[in-house]
């Protein structure tokens, strides 16, 4: 058994998976649940694994898709926008996939899953790999926003008892906070988008952080991530190696 943090990677698989359900979650994250007999096979090991959604605009490169998955390898055509998203569940027994999205109003993602309903088709590719944090440590803090709840969730649900986990997460408002199930002892701070990027760093400046083992991992705007990321190390004196912060989006 590994003990340290390592990676594993997977073979990729492009899948075309039909849309069985649609559920909101809050006013601005919706669940679209996806499946088929393509899904057979599926692999995700880690919380924070992504998988890339295509999302064709045009036809001709719906037709390029259409070839990548029928005879993997690289197409001559435009291929269509990718956007990467966490599984946030999968069951192979019944051949269901969970996507959680954000309705943020724009982009190729969000306006698909605005209209998603039963029925409709979306194509996927990976994961590549998965990061595996073994349960090596006492405690947790994981720092996120709107999307990086389905990795937080995830990794919550993964949590024995006997762990602690601090949860500091970035929303819209109130009405975007949800249930987050696990067993372990779990302090979550929601903190209003309102107050800026400033009200989440003062609010993660002000934790006080468990002795003992302990695992950070930080997934918001990039430049908001990295600034994250100095706090922990330079406030907080955490190990670097302990330290993951990803940019799951940009600012433009």
């Amino acid at each position: 058994m590994n003990l340290a943090i390592h990676r594993i990677s997977h073979d990729i698989k492009r899948r075309r998976l039909e849309v069985l359900r649609v559920t909101d979650l809050t006013p601005r994250m919706r669940r679209i649940t996806l499946g088929g007999p393509e899904l057979a096979g599926f692999i995700s090991l880690g919380t924070d694994d992504h998988v890339k959604l295509f999302f064709p605009q045009t036809a001709e490169e719906q037709a390029a898709l259409e070839t990548l998955v029928l005879a993997p390898g690289k197409s001559d055509s435009p291929l269509p926008p990718m956007r990467d998203y966490t599984p946030r569940r999968y069951d192979l027994d019944r051949l269901e996939l969970d996507i959680d999205f954000v309705l943020h109003g724009d982009g190729p993602a969000a306006t698909w899953a605005a209209q998603a309903t039963p029925g409709q088709h979306l194509h996927i590719g990976g994961p590549r790999g998965s990061m595996i944090v073994p349960d090596i440590f006492d405690s947790y803090l994981l720092i996120g926003d709107e999307t990086a709840l389905p990795a937080i969730a995830r990794r919550l649900e993964a949590l024995p008892a006997g762990r602690t986990a601090q949860v500091v997460v970035q929303v819209e408002n109130d009405a975007e906070q949800q249930a987050l199930a696990s067993a372990a002892q779990v302090e979550v701070i929601w903190v209003s988008r309102a107050g800026g990027d400033h009200a989440l760093l003062d609010t993660v400046q002000q934790l006080n952080v468990p002795d003992g083992a302990l695992y950070a991992w930080v997934a918001t705007e990039s430049k908001l991530s990295r600034q994250l990321r100095r706090v922990l190390l330079d406030d907080k004196a955490l190990d670097p190696d302990f330290v993951k912060a990803a940019g799951y989006w940009t600012l433009e």
